[in-house]
């Protein structure tokens, strides 16, 4: 059986380690009796893992030479290998609308595309691990007053509980990537209501941290513009990186207080 060449506008790298393999398909444990979607199989080195769990299982890959290498190792599979990109699926269609748990070892250059799609469709994956660059799960993972608390931290951690489980060495891909991957777990928490527009909350949250050396009271200027009595409050003497979740939901209705009484800011 002829194997596949990683390809790099894909960003594959292969895992090699059948140990990490492991510990990475154990992961979905933690989930018990849901279905479960694999992003990026490639030659299947986690999804030889995942299948004696014997729960259903689809596998889902881009990259068409993959896509034929696993049709013939994995027979069993073959109605449920989908050859489509992830990020443009209709996730309500893959197992009934039932939930189910979504893992893989992601590509890294898609890897945040992959989680905001997750954050839209939320109420369908209630668990979600796998293996990211480790700067990515670190970012994922940090909580306030950190460096790498940043945009996916609050945005993910508004939905999810978020393990940093292990970190995997590069030495350990084929070909090896530049940087050190991790591998996390994300299991919804119990929040179904954030208590704000969620709209303006994603928005609030980019904005100020698109700008996060700043004061809130600067960063959040193209929402609010530059005279707005709002940020006279304390509140806005303190940086994005500083606040928690909650504090960004406060800050989302205050904002949205405002905009309501004044001139509407908000993009389409």
């Amino acid at each position: 059986m002829r194997l596949v060449k990683p390809k790099k506008f894909l960003g594959q790298h292969f895992l090699k380690d059948l140990k990490v393999a492991q510990d990475i398909a154990d992961t979905v444990d933690a989930c018990p009796g849901l279905p479960i979607l694999e992003v990026g199989p490639g030659m299947g080195v986690l999804t030889q893992f995942l299948l004696p769990k014997e729960r259903e299982l689809k596998v889902v890959e881009v990259d068409y030479e993959s896509v034929a290498y696993l049709r013939e190792a994995y027979p069993q599979l073959e109605e449920h290998i989908i050859e489509d990109d992830f990020l443009k699926m209709n996730l309500t269609r893959l197992f009934d609308g039932r939930p189910f748990v979504l893992t893989g070892n992601y590509p890294y250059n898609i890897s945040s595309q992959i989680f905001f799609k997750m954050l839209d469709n939320k109420d369908l994956i209630p668990c979600c691990t796998g293996m990211i660059q480790k700067e990515v799960a670190e970012r994922m993972a940090a909580g306030p007053g950190s460096k790498t608390y940043g945009i996916l931290s609050v945005l993910v951690q508004a939905w999810y509980s978020v393990e940093y489980l292990f970190t995997v060495h590069e030495n350990v891909f084929n070909p090896p990537p530049k940087v050190k991957s991790a591998v996390i777990r994300m299991t919804r928490n119990d929040t179904h209501d954030l208590g704000c527009d969620e709209r303006l909350f994603k928005q609030v949250v980019k904005t100020t941290f698109n700008q996060r050396r700043k004061t809130l009271r600067n960063s959040i200027k193209p929402l609010v513009g530059k005279d707005c009595p709002l940020t006279q409050a304390a509140l806005f003497d303190r940086r994005p990186e500083q606040l928690s979740v909650q504090e960004f939901v406060e800050l989302t209705n205050r904002v949205k207080e405002y905009l309501n009484n004044g001139e509407l800011r908000m993009e389409n």
